[in-house]
């Protein structure tokens, strides 16, 4: 190791030091697969992992939808969260034949089903982009620098894949702008559900037990990738390992986490705590308390919004836990120490600029704009809110408008999500045949409309094109009553039709999201042009700063791309939050009440006497991990399946901001809790021989 190396990673440990509460432990990092700290994982955890096991990690890991994922057998057999497979488990249902109640328990490969516009992708090949994508932009400011940026990613996607199905292609942007990579993905888009325990198996304790531990849930399911009809062959697979888990065992997690803001200067994240955070969690509080009265309303209710309102649940949990670490004065002082000190750093580096003052000059109009963005268009990268409300028919209407749109331009002027490259996942997903329910849809137009109303004011101009004459009671019925997008064959005659047939059609949909286009391009715009474009360019110079204070011994913030952190299995002491390593099914037996949420699912309450109350069901670990982390596969030095991540506690939650070992907790389903689900309570022999349990 070279002395500057040696000098960079000594300086990286003291960051750590400062941002993890003084703890000299060096678990901290949700880092990329070709910068990952080999040497540091082995002398902190005294294992033995080369780059070839690395290699066979990656292979083996899955990106599935907005989770993380495991190859677990050589036919293409993957294990993730039952959560994950929520949506699928849902669109596969109807209320005389709910999945969720029962199980998905199919005995053979033909009674698997495939999950309606489900896709998984395994990372192949990364490659540095930096000097292409960093020259695109030099010498522009403003949207001119944006859309040149955007444009050349789009060309990268398309040189790299083509018109290819099978693969994906994406530039990803690292350390805000420091570094640029192309990942190339092999993708699979016919995934079919091979296994679901009942929800209530995997969700015991509902809200009350989210984001908390002891928590004695089996958040398991398994998903199986197919290819031309058959399932797919996957050699490079984890391999199952069912024993009881030990405490102190050095554990690897390989997961997509979606976003983290540790790289944010303090003046950026006083913009998150005093008005994203508030926007997005004032809202989403009565989106909740709506769809918990819809669901009231009748039994069809209760079945239609129990997924979205899970969902919901954990995105208003993840911000309550985000918002008290950012009013928590000294995990605050701690991000401030470390920000003067990489200053002081810099400066002495001679670093040229001041990208800190630059990013504080765009916090005002970040501030004043980020309602009208995320209300009406989204995407900010900063918060949650987005257009439409979450409205199926909403996104589908948008997505055929825009794509109609832009596709009348060259590749290169398009707005990036539709250039050439992104065209067949967006084709795919809206062909995808996945059912509606209209009521459910009408309830979140209606909130949105009146939130937009209510954040913008009544007097904004935005808000009387959104309404004209209507409210928004009237106007969210109307459409939602009136529109045929639910059906796919409609979808695709729209899309196969072009801006031609979007103009002529007589949806009120479609001609809604042709009214409301000036408004939202025009924010979307206005952001990034006066936020995005002068963010991007100062946080490059502040990558370069970093860069050269730190060398590559510094992790970038997570970007929903995969990556690999590391821990111990173990418990935690800390004020609120003091637990043992492992719960079994013994205390699941002594919490349950018989009441929801603390009710047993009924057929593995009917098992309780074949199962061992002392079987570990769930345990805790110290490793590094956010949204998006969920269904990431533990996995020990050996390269064998511990479990699968599927929570984190809620003090975790500042782990967006910040890494602070004294607290952080990932909550663990063993593979032990899963093979007793497989083979004690619902009978799946034939999975549990595929994954070599004697």
């Amino acid at each position: 190791m070279t002395r500057r190396i040696l000098a960079a990673a000594a300086s990286t440990a003291a960051l750590c030091c400062a941002l993890s509460a003084g703890s000299a432990r060096a678990e901290e990092g949700m880092w990329t697969f070709d910068n990952f700290p080999i040497a540091r994982a082995n002398a902190t955890l005294g294992t033995n992992i080369d780059q070839a096991w690395l290699d066979r990690v990656r292979l083996s890991s899955v990106k599935f939808g907005g989770c993380s994922a495991g190859i677990v057998s050589g036919e293409g057999l993957v294990m993730t969260n039952n959560h994950c497979v929520a949506s699928c488990v849902a669109n596969l249902s109807t209320q005389a034949v709910n999945y969720a109640e029962t199980g998905f328990t199919p005995r053979t490969r033909e009674e698997e089903r495939k999950c309606p516009g489900g896709t998984a992708e395994i990372l192949t090949d990364i490659t540095d982009i930096t000097e292409r994508m960093q020259a695109a932009g030099a010498g522009l400011t403003g949207l001119a620098f944006t859309q040149a940026r955007d444009a050349e990613a789009g060309r990268i996607e398309q040189e790299a894949c083509g018109d290819a199905t099978d693969k994906r292609c994406q530039v990803v942007s690292l350390y805000r702008g420091g570094q640029f990579k192309l990942y190339t993905y092999k993708k699979y888009t016919d995934v079919r559900l091979a296994f679901a325990p009942e929800d209530r198996a995997a969700t015991f304790g509902g809200d009350l037990d989210n984001f908390s531990f002891p928590r004695f849930a089996i958040d398991a399911a398994f998903i199986r990738l197919y290819e031309n009809g058959a399932p797919v062959a996957t050699p490079t697979h984890f391999t199952w390992n069912a024993d009881r888990p030990v405490e102190g065992t050095p554990v690897f997690v390989s997961g997509s986490p979606g976003s983290t803001q540790r790289l944010l200067t303090m003046d950026q994240l006083a913009t998150v705590r005093d008005v994203v955070l508030p926007l997005d969690q004032l809202i989403a509080s009565e989106l909740r308390g709506r769809l918990i009265r819809f669901s009231e309303e009748s039994e069809e209710n209760a079945f239609i919004a129990m997924d979205p309102i899970v969902g919901l649940e954990n995105t208003y949990k993840r911000g309550l836990g985000r918002m008290r670490a950012l009013t928590d004065a000294d995990f605050m002082a701690r991000r401030a120490e470390a920000e003067r000190e990489f200053r002081a750093k810099a400066a002495d580096l001679g670093q040229a600029g001041n990208p800190w003052s630059d990013l504080s000059a765009v916090q005002p109009i970040a501030r004043e704009l980020y309602p009208a963005m995320a209300l009406l268009e989204g995407g900010t990268g900063i918060g949650t809110t987005s257009a439409g409300g979450g409205s199926t028919l909403f996104a589908w209407a948008r997505a055929l408008v825009r794509a109609a749109q832009e596709r009348e331009k060259p590749s290169a002027e398009r707005l990036p999500e539709y250039g050439d490259a992104r065209l067949a996942s967006l084709q795919a997903a809206l062909f995808a045949e996945r059912p509606t329910y209209p009521a459910l849809e009408q309830v979140r137009m209606e909130w949105w409309l009146s939130k937009t109303r209510e954040w913008l004011t009544v007097d904004d101009p935005r808000v009387r094109v959104l309404l004209a004459n209507e409210s928004p009671e009237q106007l969210s019925a109307r459409l939602i009553e009136g529109t045929t997008l639910g059906d796919p064959a409609v979808r695709r005659a729209l899309w196969e039709g072009g801006l031609e047939a979007i103009q002529a059609s007589d949806d009120p949909m479609i001609q809604y999201l042709l009214a409301i286009q000036e408004p939202t391009r025009a924010i979307r715009s206005d952001w990034e042009t006066r936020v995005q474009a002068p963010t991007d360019q100062a946080s490059e110079r502040l990558a370069s700063a970093r860069f050269e204070a730190y060398g590559d011994s510094v992790y970038p913030d997570a970007t929903g791309t995969l990556r690999l952190t590391y821990g111990l299995i173990e418990g935690s002491d800390v004020p609120g939050q003091r637990f043992g390593p492992f719960t079994t099914f013994g205390g699941l037996w002594d919490r349950a009440t018989g009441a929801p949420p603390f009710d047993v699912a009924p057929k593995l309450l009917a098992a309780k006497d074949d199962i061992d109350p002392d079987a570990v069901l769930d345990m805790a670990v110290s490793s590094d991990t956010i949204g998006g982390s969920s269904g990431s596969p533990v996995v020990n030095e050996a390269g064998e399946l511990l479990g699968a991540n599927f929570d984190s506690t809620v003090l975790t939650q500042r782990n967006a901001y910040g890494y602070d070992r004294a607290v952080n907790r990932s909550v663990i389903v063993t593979t032990g809790a899963v093979t007793v689900a497989l083979r004690d309570v619902y009978g799946m022999d034939g999975l549990v021989a595929e994954l070599g349990v004697d």
